[in-house]
């Protein structure tokens, strides 16, 4: 079935259905894809394709789209997430030092604080999903401001209470020490699945380490997990082409990257690493730990205006990116296209299979 764009249904596939108009000619974009159904933008306008076959070619309008393998098993659980949502922001696309990188946005004043806006609207269609648990992964403040933090919990915690696990970013933790406290590694058992959230930010840097205590603790549950285990943190893993556009601060150092690959490929229930820190959605996987994603997911407060989500399923978990529908944040992301000379879009963005995919349980990983 074809929900057509006009009478788009509330819920997590496309928010509240947007009315912003399309720019003319606006080319087709393929957000999300699922097993069954299917998201394409154009412009600011959603279209949701429901009712489609999985693991299959679909034209969808003269748009093609392969909709994902259905994991084996029942549906048990799902975990939806947000990372770099930056509350206390006021600006948006400014780089430090960098005065001629541009446009540089913000609100006009008395306007909703975009951070708070895009959050909300993010919260809103993630209850609609009714996760078992949701993750907020780093950088939920701009400068580490314990209002800021007050902000952040404010607009998440009433809608999700002791479902929500916070962890911290480097804006989170600026030199002057941490605005609010987390767990080195937090745990949280649901139904087929074990989820662990690290603390990778560190005093003032802007990259990410995680240190031998971490890896030994998360070592000793995987070994003994009577399921697989889902990890998440803020920075995602050492990558060749961030070190050579950014430096080496863009995510986890090389030391930390190889303990965490090191630890995947030994322990058959670690079944992937999932972060933020870079505003951009990306998988790699590494030889060592096989089929394994190391995922990046963009940002929630700008272009596309991410969360991302995450179902469970007896034989693997299917793992999908939803660009927040309501109007008016489709209006703010769609202005912050814009960005560092309009090369931001296709940075954010990235692929279908960079936002959209299946991870089944690695061979010897208990089923739960």
């Amino acid at each position: 079935m074809v929900v057509p764009a006009d009478d788009q249904p509330a819920g997590p596939a496309v928010g509240r259905a947007a009315r912003v108009s399309a720019p003319a000619g606006a080319p087709p974009e393929v957000h999300t894809v699922a097993d069954d159904w299917a998201v394409v933008y154009r412009g600011a306008r959603a279209r949701l394709y429901e009712g489609l076959e999985p693991d299959a070619d679909h034209d969808l309008d003269g748009v093609g789209v392969r909709t994902l393998p259905r994991p084996p098993g029942a549906l048990v659980a799902t975990i939806a997430t947000v990372n770099d949502v930056h509350f206390g922001e006021t600006e948006c696309g400014r780089v430090t030092g960098r005065e001629d990188i541009g446009p540089v946005l913000s609100v006009a004043p008395g306007e909703r604080p975009y951070p708070e806006l895009m959050s909300a609207a993010a919260v809103t269609e993630m209850a609609g999903a009714d996760p078992d648990l949701v993750v907020a992964k780093g950088d939920l403040t701009s400068v580490g401001a314990p209002g800021e933090h007050r902000a952040f919990e404010a607009v998440y915690r009433p809608a999700f209470g002791d479902r929500l696990v916070t962890t911290r970013g480097n804006h989170d933790h600026p030199a002057a020490g941490p605005c609010f406290d987390a767990e080195p590694v937090a745990f949280r058992r649901l139904d087929g699945v074990l989820v662990a959230v690290l603390d990778t930010s560190r005093a003032g840097e802007v990259g990410g380490r995680i240190d031998g205590a971490q890896i030994e603790c998360l070592d000793e549950a995987a070994a003994r997990a009577d399921r697989p285990v889902l990890v998440f943190g803020h920075h995602p893993v050492a990558s060749p082409d961030l070190v050579a556009l950014t430096g080496e601060g863009s995510g986890l150092d090389r030391a930390s990257t190889d303990a965490l690959v090191a630890l995947v490929a030994r322990r058959p229930t670690v079944a992937g690493y999932l972060a933020g820190h870079t505003h951009r959605n990306r998988v790699r996987r590494f030889e060592a730990a096989g089929a394994v994603p190391f995922a990046e997911v963009a940002s929630t407060k700008d272009f596309p205006g991410s969360w991302a989500e995450y179902r469970v399923h007896e034989g693997g978990v299917v793992a999908l990116h939803h660009r927040i529908g309501a109007p008016e944040a489709l209006e703010w992301s769609e202005r912050c296209r814009a960005m560092f000379f309009g090369l931001y879009a296709g940075w954010a963005l990235g692929s279908v299979p960079d936002r959209c995919f299946v991870a089944t349980w690695p061979k010897g990983c208990p089923q739960g």
